[in-house]
């Protein structure tokens, strides 16, 4: 497990398009059709990651109290499978289902969509304005497996009820922490 932290894409950066398939519903699904018009979390996630496993009860609260208030959610898995076969798409689907993601979590096999977005780690978040801008990327919040400290959500939190509102991202934003991308050789 190699602790890697984001590269942490620049403030401002528009939301790199795409289109793939979602191992939950079957279908192929682009960004244009799943963004909000209030706010877009992309997060890039994998199924076998300790940092992730740790933070998905988390997401899911997140998600559920977010998605209320107009937020789009969409999770990206850019692993190599071939090395990494417990991040194949058909299990994606089978941890969708087991965690209870209410939310597309997409398939990157080419990983052209991790590269676009500077993705370095899993879990590495993203919100994007209405403009699909980048106004947040980094941590969920400073809980990590093993430190003691509850996962809260707060960094995200903070960063969402800034952006509902028409306010700048006013706090820190730290890089999250997680296990780098399996890349392809």
């Amino acid at each position: 497990m190699a602790r890697t932290l984001s590269n942490m894409m620049p403030l401002g950066t528009q939301a790199p398009t795409f289109t793939l398939p979602d191992t939950i519903s079957g279908n192929v699904v682009s960004l244009a059709e799943l963004k909000s018009d209030k706010a877009t979390v992309i997060m890039f996630i994998c199924n076998h990651c300790p940092f992730v496993k740790h933070v998905d009860e988390g997401i899911v609260t997140l998600v559920n109290e977010y998605k209320e208030r107009g937020v789009a959610f969409i999770a990206i898995s850019s692993n190599n499978v071939e090395n990494y076969p417990q991040d194949a798409p058909d299990l994606m689907k089978v941890e969708a289902e087991r965690v209870g993601y209410d939310f597309p979590y997409v398939y990157d096999e080419s990983q052209e969509i991790a590269k676009a977005y500077d993705a370095a780690c899993t879990p590495d978040f993203y919100v994007f304005d209405g403009e699909m801008r980048c106004v947040y990327r980094g941590q969920l919040d400073d809980s990590r497996p093993g430190n003691g400290k509850p996962v809260t959500g707060m960094d995200m939190r903070n960063a969402l009820d800034e952006v509902l509102v028409g306010k700048a991202v006013s706090a820190p934003q730290v890089p999250s922490m997680g296990c780098n991308i399996k890349w392809k050789d």
